[in-house]
């Protein structure tokens, strides 16, 4: 037995918050893509860096980084985090005061990121570019994230945690701790301080946090999306839950020790680079666990994906992750990293996964909520989105592609030797040769971008169609959640 009832009624699920992110979520995908484009050209034709500091490559990269990754990534996840709780526990957010000020801490962060990086203040880790008094407003709103988060799944009303917030809750504390440990600093000043570590040691511990930032913020949560959003849009059970219990068991252990990759023929000890090669290859097998799970959810249902484009977003997705965690392992074997390390190859390898895994499937994922969220059945224009996957999806085969073809090349121009032992080529040699490939990444990084402004315009219009209805969201839950 269900009840139907307002959001504005005491007891209902908290959309407001969630609608708020999944805007901003659109915003600051089409922010960061658009940077990503502006350093894109920059690699090719060298003089639109401009000759000024605040808008050269060095400055623009973090901030590119920053806002696809912890903009638009972070409020997706914070977006479908607060609607996939709420659902499977069938109870109202915990601590709403506290969800809203993750909303506007969160945009408070973004904001001094946007201002920050292009002055050149920053720490100068990846992934953690933020200076010290932006990463304590992280925390506070970390903080305040787990208490609404896990708040929400200790009230439920079900007994059963769905297997979505497993991943959710794991990205949550994870990062916690990654955060707090790689941001330990000695401050000088409002806009310096001195890394806690250092030499090999901040070396580890930075990749340490930057491969579980791929891991548990990039991975792991974005599994979460996958696991709720794949079986709605395909109206199927996830094809083994059982599998995706052992999927996360093994995941989250495997994963917190495969750093070291980054590190190959460095100054970090041997012993160390062979461990992290081992367990990265160990992560194939949950990768691909978790893929195949994600796909042959579809069984029964293939059919569906001819005249869903949303469904192919989220599909689609899964194969280049799949692929990413394919490629990843093999690049984390010390042979291979020989000729791939310091080229546009892993460049290519990284936006594999995060154009074609996390772009995709958080697309997808709006391309649900947002109609939903504004008691729409569907999306302003179906069209537009078919539009969008088939834009983005070449955009991301002509990104990749020329960035393996342009890193394989670098890697054999570096090592090739005469027969007297000296240098074949010249670094600058092995530049041009990559230019080609640099003009072919920024087309698919145009089209990618296009792709995401065409979301922005159907996400607007999807709002406008809901609020000049005056439709605020209906939802359905059952009859014992209309009381708490």
């Amino acid at each position: 037995m269900s009840v139907t009832t307002r959001d504005s009624l005491t007891g209902v699920f908290n959309d407001k918050v969630i609608r708020q992110f999944a805007i901003m979520t659109v915003i600051w995908g089409v922010v960061g893509m658009l940077v990503g484009v502006i350093i894109a050209s920059q690699l090719a034709f060298p003089e639109l860096n401009l000759g000024l500091p605040w808008t050269s490559f060095g400055r623009l990269r973090p901030l590119h980084t920053n806002a696809v990754i912890f903009a638009f990534g972070g409020c997706g996840l914070f977006a479908t985090s607060y609607y996939v709780v709420q659902r499977t526990c069938q109870t109202r957010l915990f601590a709403g005061p506290l969800a809203t000020f993750t909303f506007w801490g969160w945009q408070l962060v973004i904001l001094l990121a946007v201002i920050t990086l292009p002055l050149g203040y920053t720490q100068g880790k990846e992934y953690a570019e933020l200076i010290w008094p932006i990463d304590v407003l992280i925390t506070l709103v970390w903080v305040a994230y787990a208490i609404v988060f896990f708040g929400t799944v200790g009230t439920r009303k079900v007994r059963h945690i769905y297997v979505a917030n497993w991943f959710f809750g794991a990205f949550i504390i994870a990062v916690a701790l990654l955060h707090i440990v790689n941001s330990a600093a000695l401050p000088t000043s409002w806009t310096h301080s001195y890394s806690a570590y250092a030499g090999a040691q901040d070396a580890m511990i930075q990749w340490w946090y930057g491969h579980n930032a791929v891991g548990f913020f990039l991975t792991a949560a974005f599994l979460g999306m996958m696991y709720y959003f794949i079986p709605k849009q395909a109206e199927r059970p996830v094809y083994s839950y059982r599998l995706s219990i052992v999927h996360f068991w093994a995941l989250i252990f495997t994963y917190m020790w495969a750093g070291p990759h980054h590190l190959h023929y460095t100054a970090l000890p041997d012993w160390t680079q062979s461990v992290g090669m081992i367990f990265s290859l160990i992560l194939l097998a949950p990768s691909w666990g978790g893929m195949i799970n994600g796909i042959m959810t579809l069984s029964g249902a293939w059919h569906k994906l001819r005249d869903d484009p949303i469904l192919r977003f989220l599909i689609v997705s899964l194969s280049f992750y799949g692929m990413s965690t394919f490629e990843g392992p093999m690049m984390a074997i010390k042979t291979v990293n020989a000729l791939s390390h310091y080229t546009d190859w892993t460049v290519g390898h990284v936006h594999s996964g995060a154009l074609g895994w996390v772009g995709l499937v958080t697309m997808g994922s709006l391309y649900y909520l947002i109609p939903r969220l504004y008691g729409q059945k569907k999306m302003y224009s179906v069209p537009a989105i078919e539009l969008h996957f088939w834009v983005a999806t070449i955009g991301i085969v002509l990104y990749i592609a020329a960035l393996w073809i342009s890193g394989v090349t670098q890697g054999l121009m570096w090592r090739a030797l005469n027969d007297d032992g000296t240098l074949t080529y010249t670094f600058v040699q092995s530049v041009k040769a990559s230019i080609p490939f640099y003009i072919i990444r920024l087309v698919g990084g145009l089209l990618y971008l296009s792709g995401m402004l065409v979301m922005l315009w159907n996400t607007v219009m999807t709002a406008r169609q809901g609020l000049k209805a005056g439709a605020l969201p209906l939802v359905q839950i059952p009859a014992i959640a209309a009381h708490a």
